[in-house]
């Protein structure tokens, strides 16, 4: 412990540091693919929208990104991710850093995090739940700013950080909503109301707008995707009350190993806990809050909630129970379990990798890109433009292939032939899209148990 204090920067650079670099190897070496989303956000970012059929732009545009810079490297990916992970945990030091006399205590904070499987096993897979991370860490963080301060400048970064998060996904929403309750409070409370804080508004409607204009233009789509991912429209009265239940277990079975490392970390209460401490009340506002605003949503509308949307809500948690407990002299039993779990997590997912071998992470995006690479040059002389298919099987193709294809999604009760007479293209590729050879004019390969492929080429 004294080590720590006495080196506490250097200590936590090197935490972060080997966070970083442990989540991106061991995915890097022991998967055989990218995960689902990463290669679903690869496929819709080959086009540069501002919106998607499931999501808002940005985690798509954050792929792209790195694509145009490390191209179909897969350890690129994982890394991207792991930059998200660190941002949010050195973001939440600095927030934290205002909460507490010593930086040790800080510290202590993002060192909880280990504890919470959504910061380190399911952070190899970029998806719109990482995107938001950093974005949900640094909104909290320049409102915090802006409510001690009252600058200008903290005002636009707030409102500037929120609307990129909910650019990453709606369900940013929840984390605004309970800051707006705490407003709403502090403004009833104290009977004082600070005007400069609408300033937030204009970098974030400023942000936001083309993704208005485009969820217009394109019939809300994004939205309709959410009420169809939660069920709502086969919800029961059951569900009203079996759904919540099973979000609220869900989340006490997540956060067994944090309340292992919170066990032995703090003392007891504060006798003295404030409720006219506002920094307590922004405390309870951004872990008690979003939760319990998502579990009325179960409870009212029966929706389903999945485990994987809370992955930003549990940021701020160690800096709330560290700031409400005393924390012990000692705390070498802490740092006992916190090595064990850090220890722990990447062993599980790089045996879990390696023992199953029926996951996305398994499939042979690679091997399958290579041989219709080959056959299409012994039949073909032009590059391959267009393939045809679902996000997973055309997405890998189009990550894979030389000539970085661009994608058409087909729907479920679309078939790819339609297409067929309706593009005139230099070169394309359909998979798993029709029923049977004869249904494709073209070149006709079939990969044994894995794709049916079709190639058509204007240029023999």
């Amino acid at each position: 412990m004294q080590i720590i204090k006495k080196d506490i920067n250097n200590t936590i650079v090197f935490f972060i540091l080997a966070h970083v670099v442990i989540w991106t190897l061991i995915p890097s070496i022991s998967n055989s693919n990218l995960p689902l989303d990463t290669i679903e956000a690869l496929a819709w970012g080959r086009e540069l929208e501002f919106g998607y059929s499931k999501h808002p732009p940005l985690s798509a545009w954050f792929v792209e990104f790195f694509y145009t810079i490390f191209g179909n490297n897969d350890w690129a990916y994982y890394l991207l991710s792991q930059i998200f992970v660190g941002i949010s945990f050195f973001t939440v030091l600095k927030f934290s850093e205002d909460f507490f006399k010593i930086k040790v205590q800080s510290f202590l904070c993002i060192l909880l995090l280990e504890g919470i499987f959504f910061y380190n096993f399911t952070t190899p897979e970029f998806n719109v739940n990482i995107a938001h991370l950093p974005f949900w860490s640094l909104t909290v963080f320049y409102c915090w700013r802006g409510i001690k301060f009252n600058t200008s400048i903290d005002w636009l970064l707030f409102g500037l950080f929120a609307a990129l998060g909910i650019l990453c996904k709606y369900s940013f929403i929840y984390l605004l909503l309970s800051i707006d309750i705490f407003f709403i409070y502090t403004i009833i409370k104290y009977k004082k109301f600070e005007p400069k804080c609408l300033i937030a508004h204009i970098s974030f409607f400023i942000v936001l707008f083309p993704h208005f204009i485009w969820l217009v233009e394109n019939d809300y789509i994004t939205i309709k995707y959410i009420f169809a991912r939660t069920d709502l429209e086969g919800s029961t009265f059951i569900d009203h009350i079996f759904n919540p239940l099973i979000f609220l277990s869900k989340q006490i079975g997540i956060l067994v190993p944090f309340f292992i490392m919170i066990f032995f970390i703090v003392k007891k209460l504060k006798i003295n806990i404030n409720f006219n401490d506002k920094k307590l009340l922004f405390l309870i506002s951004l872990n008690i809050m979003p939760i319990l605003l998502v579990f009325f949503t179960s409870l009212l509308t029966g929706a389903s909630i999945r485990t994987m949307w809370m992955t930003p809500f549990y940021l701020f948690l160690g800096t709330f129970f560290l700031y409400i407990f005393e924390i012990k002299n000692s705390l070498n039993k802490f740092f006992y379990i916190f090595i064990f779990l850090f220890i722990l997590s990447p062993s599980l997912y790089f045996v879990v990798s390696f023992a199953k071998t029926d996951k996305r992470t398994d499939y042979p995006g690679r091997y399958i890109s290579q041989i219709v690479q080959t056959e299409w040059e012994n039949n073909f002389s032009n590059k391959i433009d267009t393939v045809i298919g679902d996000e997973w099987y055309a997405g890998n193709l189009s990550y894979h292939l030389e000539s970085r294809p661009k994608i058409i999604i087909l729907k479920k009760e679309q078939s790819g032939n339609v297409f067929l007479k309706s593009i005139k293209n230099k070169g394309l590729i359909l998979i798993k899209p029709f029923k049977k050879m004869n249904d494709c004019m073209g070149v006709f390969y079939q990969i044994p148990k894995l794709n049916d492929i079709c190639m058509v080429s204007t240029n023999g």
